[in-house]
């Protein structure tokens, strides 16, 4: 039987209670299952020429979304899997005049509110992941990259990829909003991925 509790209770810890009933349901998985979750929205990309020079490169990483739009239809599927405490997040992206993106990336807990993204090159985003009061936020602490189970600190990909900051803001009862940004040191933001999503199939 899976463990009843969700996967980030222990992470929100005490503040669990506090968060705005459509986190609860957005991050309602329960580890060692099969639980889904499904939000739909629409997003904008934006980016310049720095990412678009970068582009064939994060392709062969699969860490970010390489094209660019406003009002991209989304349909993210947040799933557990039956063998570990992963949270999965499954993105698909419909581009006019092209065939849908697939952006796909697990979340894996390191300690405490301490996750890391992981792409599927073994890429990963590392951070610290709470809630302030108002927003869920999600912390930069680095890069790394996951071989065999092993995290290797990337401290250079700071000034090559930049820095990831990203902040979820509830709307209503069925309706959150995002944003994430990558700031670079010397070129301030040349990332931006927003949207506003519904649940429309909920755990709880």
């Amino acid at each position: 039987m899976p463990n009843k509790e969700p996967i980030f209770k222990a992470i929100f810890a005490s503040r669990w209670s506090e968060l705005p009933l459509i986190m609860r349901k957005h991050y309602a998985n329960r580890p060692f299952c099969h639980d889904i979750v499904v939000a739909e929205g629409k997003m904008d990309i934006k980016f310049g020429w720095f990412i678009k020079l970068l582009s064939p490169f994060l392709r062969i990483l699969g860490s970010l979304v390489p094209y660019q739009g406003e009002n991209i239809p989304v349909t993210v599927h947040f799933m557990s899997e039956p063998h570990s405490n992963a949270f999965i997040l499954e993105r698909e992206f419909r581009f006019p005049h092209k065939k849908p993106f697939i952006f796909k990336s697990k979340l894996l807990v390191i300690q405490d509110d301490i996750l890391v993204e992981v792409m599927r090159s073994g890429l990963g985003w590392k951070h610290r992941f709470f809630y302030d009061g108002q927003n869920v936020i999600l912390k930069h602490r680095g890069y790394i990259f996951k071989i065999f189970g092993i995290y290797i600190p990337l401290p250079f990909m700071d000034f090559i990829i930049g820095i990831g900051h990203a902040e979820e803001q509830a709307l209503s009862d069925d309706k959150f909003k995002m944003k994430m940004t990558i700031n670079h040191p010397l070129m301030g933001e040349i990332y931006l991925y927003r949207g506003e999503f519904e649940i429309n199939e909920a755990l709880i």
